[in-house]
């Protein structure tokens, strides 16, 4: 294959199709082999940008070093070989090791978490090879490919247009104007430069409108935004709010312990204590106020969470959601297949002159009544219509896997269940003009011939239809259609649509000439399908948990006023008795939305027959009125409100490429439900985040006031720099990470939404952690009392005492992390077997440091007397017990 068409001066735009064909040795009709796909891919690679340098494991892991505190400890180690202490030396620089060993696997945890999201979301393309219409992976998208492309679709290479049929793209993400580009397959009179001409689609681009064929001429690196990635490279990535909030915490508890180091080394300066004690008490506080494990770790349980979503079928694309998502306090649904089950059939045929309900059992037409008597021709004619103006595969059954639109394929299962053949009635004609389903004008029209004769099948809603349509098919006769008929239409439509049926309409026109143009006009009326979508079985109990959890979920849909208000009573989105429906060409412009309308809408739970552009106004309208806003969609025409919405959600089966890139979540059910599950693993995640948070920073400020009080009242230090780091290694990281990765409690959708402007610790919050540390200080200066007044006054004893009564009761402090109403026995943190396995992993820890004597000898320990072992231990089970206290007295009183 000519892989350089540039060297031999042809420019790809100004080639024919011929030449185009012969260039990239592809056929048009049958694009190239599966073999020859194969080959290509080894020649020219996989069709991947990359977007990011990805961190070797080496920069992983010497990235875990660049810290404030390990830089502290490096000091300490150099200091230690100054003075010739190098078993305390070479201690530390263990500690630092095993410290960045932890936060490496942690780390690559969570790029392994983050990598199978990422392969849960990939791309497909459709594709002819072999002439074989088939779905590949867009990375394994080729030169010479035919690639199909359709409204929705996100175009997954640069390629030539050799097939448009109103193909409209929209170009902004390369150019920056968001008007959609008319696409040709002429190359007369084109730009010559394939990165701006209108023959060519490129990679990133959106398809708006239409429909159409394009080989692929460049993947990769080898494509317009491969070029300008390459060019100006990535841009730093931006911090979530939650890295932020986590970064103006660390930073306010590093001011504090500055302050406190600086106001302790003055004054032991003033009161002559030895300058050696003070440097060690310095980086002891220095060690003891940096949660170095806070970061990994929430990234971690981010990671973690995401993943756990994504197996309830709801994958998070962005780590910011997950906050957002928990904060969220009014969601703007869709209601096809996310309130309903998407499994829709024809349930009634309506024409002029009669209706007719119908079931669908084992692929056979069941009538509820006598069937069909003065309509045959009009049901002949309704199911003409049905097939040729349908994109959906041909091959279809009641037990096939859903592949199209299911409104088109219940159309086509009609055709084959009425016994005529639909591949049959379709083998009479050839398409040769489509105009595609536009949300403006909700319809859908083809051009078809049979030798000198076209047939113009239109099908769309009702009341656009109507208007278009001069005439009307009653029975074997064709008469002029009257006000009176469509009043008569109009009327039966709203009656189907009031009990819940998706109504569409079907109209056609012969011809015996190609139109030209728009030819949806002076049209025959045939007659109207009413379409049976029932809701979900487990919707309604999902709507409810989210009004529990102080959640207003408002419809908007594209339906008909009457069937959005029907399935919305069904489902218990709006009252029995409330009528009240916004209809979409009702809305005002958005510089005329006056308080009046703004109220209005927000007091309104139903929007029908609305447009992408008025969606984006109520979404608009909900977000200046303080709400934080979710908004599911599936189509391209949705894009923009999901994209302006806090929370954008898209539907995974039914959805197009173009709503799931600009969405913040795909769901792969397409279920309601999975988002009530989303919101709820949102506000676990950030609860998990909080309370690893406050154990986190109130063991940290334990130890900042047990080394502060200490260094100013005793002759020594009572607990060194390494001590304090080995505890913060061991009771910091192992009980917050499994926080981290615990359930939530019972009540978490019982409480409204968090404000998202929030800081992680609210004041209330820093209360709480005042009193924790203070409790655990209290602990460890009650452990030192028993021992000085029973066990021993030496300051080794003393010492360890300190240590192991501090590790002790940060531990047993984790069980203080549970819901202040919960039991103290039953409870999402007793539940939580990482819990479990974190404080018995640490207790090892420590037991095995007292094992052997070179880490004894290391962290400044020693054998200690029972009674010092069991004062330790008792001290450092009284801040959890009066917590447990308090928690019980307050529950007791809050079931009185």
């Amino acid at each position: 294959m000519n892989n350089n068409l540039a060297a031999n001066n042809t420019p790809v735009p100004v080639l024919s199709i011929g030449e185009l064909l012969n260039a990239f040795e592809t056929d048009g009709q049958q694009g190239i082999s599966n073999k020859e796909a194969s080959l290509r891919s080894v020649q020219f690679g996989l069709n991947i940008n990359v977007s990011q340098k990805v961190k070797s494991i080496w920069q992983m892991f010497f990235e875990q070093f660049k810290s404030p505190i390990v830089y502290l400890l490096f000091v300490a180690a150099f200091a230690s070989l100054y003075f010739k202490n190098s078993l305390e030396a070479i201690a530390i620089f263990i500690v630092i090791l095993v410290n960045a060993l932890i936060g490496f696997f942690m780390e690559l945890q969570a790029r392994s978490s983050m990598r199978a999201l990422k392969e849960m979301d990939l791309s497909v393309s459709k594709v002819i090879r072999g002439g074989k219409t088939i779905e590949v992976l867009s990375e394994q998208l080729t030169p010479g490919d035919l690639l199909l492309l359709e409204a929705g679709d996100m175009v997954s290479g640069d390629g030539r247009v050799i097939e448009s049929n109103g193909l409209q793209v929209d170009e902004s993400a390369l150019t920056g104007e968001s008007f959609p580009i008319l696409k040709t397959s002429d190359s007369q009179g084109v730009d010559t430069d394939a990165s701006a001409s209108v023959n060519m689609v490129y990679k990133g681009t959106a398809v708006m409108n239409g429909n159409g064929k394009v080989i692929i001429t460049g993947i990769a690196a080898n494509t317009e935004l491969g070029k300008i990635s390459e060019l100006v490279g990535r841009s730093a990535t931006t911090k979530s709010p939650l890295d932020i909030k986590i970064g103006n915490l660390t930073k306010k508890l590093i001011y504090i312990t500055l302050f406190m180091t600086a106001f302790f080394a003055l004054t032991a300066f003033i009161e002559g204590k030895p300058w050696l004690q003070i440097l060690e008490t310095s980086i002891a506080l220095a060690v003891a106020a940096f949660p170095e494990g806070l970061p990994i770790v929430a990234t971690v349980a981010l990671a973690f969470g995401m993943l756990r979503m994504a197996k309830r079928d709801a994958i998070v694309k962005r780590l910011s959601s997950v906050e957002t998502l928990g904060g969220v306090n009014v969601i703007l649904t869709d209601k096809t297949g996310t309130l309903t089950e998407n499994k829709i059939f024809v349930r009634v045929l309506s024409f002029p002159q009669e209706e007719v309900h119908v079931s669908m059992e084992k692929g056979h037409l069941v009538y509820d009544d006598m069937g069909i008597n003065s309509s045959q021709k009009n049901f002949e004619l309704l199911v003409k219509i049905g097939t040729l103006c349908n994109n959906a595969p041909g091959e279809q059954t009641e037990k096939s896997k859903i592949s199209g639109d299911p409104i088109e394929i219940a159309l086509l299962l009609l055709n084959k269940a009425a016994g005529f053949s639909g591949e049959e009635s379709a083998a009479h004609y050839q398409r040769i003009s489509e105009i595609p389903f536009s949300a403006e004008t909700k319809l859908m029209a083809t051009a078809d011939q049979n030798g000198n004769d076209c047939f113009i099948s239109v099908k769309g809603a009702v009341e656009g239809l109507i208007l278009k349509c001069t005439h009307i098919q009653a029975g074997n006769s064709l008469n002029e259609l009257t006000s009176i008929d469509r009043k008569k239409i109009l009327a039966n439509a709203e009656t189907l649509s009031a009990s819940g049926l998706r109504v569409l309409a079907f109209a056609f026109k012969s011809l015996n000439e190609i139109p030209e143009g728009d030819f949806i006009a002076e049209l025959t009326y045939v007659g109207m399908v009413g379409f049976l979508d029932p809701p979900r079985g487990d919707i309604k109990g999902a709507i409810a948990t989210c009004r529990t959890a102080g959640i207003k979920i408002v419809m908007i849909t594209g339906d008909h006023p009457l069937t959005a208000l029907s399935i919305a009573k069904q489902v218990g989105i709006t009252e029995a008795d409330d009528n009240q429906v916004i209809l979409g060409n009702a809305l005002p412009q958005e510089d005329l939305l006056d308080q009046q309308w703004r109220d209005k809408i927000l007091s309104t739970t139903v929007f029908a027959r609305t447009s992408p552009k008025q969606k984006l106004e109520i979404v608009d309208t909900y977000q200046k009125a303080g709400f934080l806003v979710a908004m599911t969609g599936d189509g391209v025409n949705d894009a923009p409100a999901i994209k302006k919405a806090d929370v954008g959600i898209a539907m995974g089966l039914r959805g197009t490429q173009v709503a799931k890139e600009t969405a913040n979540i795909v769901l792969k059910d397409d279920s309601f439900v999975s988002i009530t599950r989303a919101v709820a693993n949102g506000r676990e995640i950030f609860q998990n985040i909080q309370r690893f948070v406050i154990y986190l920073i109130s063991c940290n400020l334990s130890e900042i006031i047990i080394v502060t009080l200490l260094g100013f009242f005793a002759s020594g230090a009572i607990l060194f720099p390494l001590q304090i780091l080995f505890l913060n290694m061991v009771t910091d990281v192992f009980p917050a990470l499994a926080l981290g990765l615990g359930r939530g409690d019972k009540s978490i959708m019982l409480k409204a939404p968090r404000d998202p402007g929030l800081e992680i610790i609210s004041n209330r919050n820093w209360l709480v952690i005042l009193v924790y540390a203070v409790l655990m200080t209290l602990s460890v200066l009650l452990a030192i009392f028993i021992c000085m007044r029973y066990v021993s006054e030496k300051v080794e004893v003393i010492n360890n005492v300190a240590f192991i009564t501090l590790a002790a009761a940060q531990l047993f402090h984790v069980f203080n992390m549970s819901s202040l109403h919960s039991g103290m026995m039953k409870n999402e943190v007793t539940k939580n077997k990482f819990v479990w396995m974190a404080i018995l992993f640490c207790f090892s820890l420590i037991a095995l440091v007292y094992v052997f004597p070179q880490s004894r000898q290391a962290l400044n320990l020693n054998i200690i007397p029972l009674k010092a072992w069991l004062a330790a231990i008792f001290a450092g089970t009284l801040p959890l017990l009066l917590v447990q206290l308090y928690k019980l007295i307050l529950g007791k009183n809050h079931q009185k």
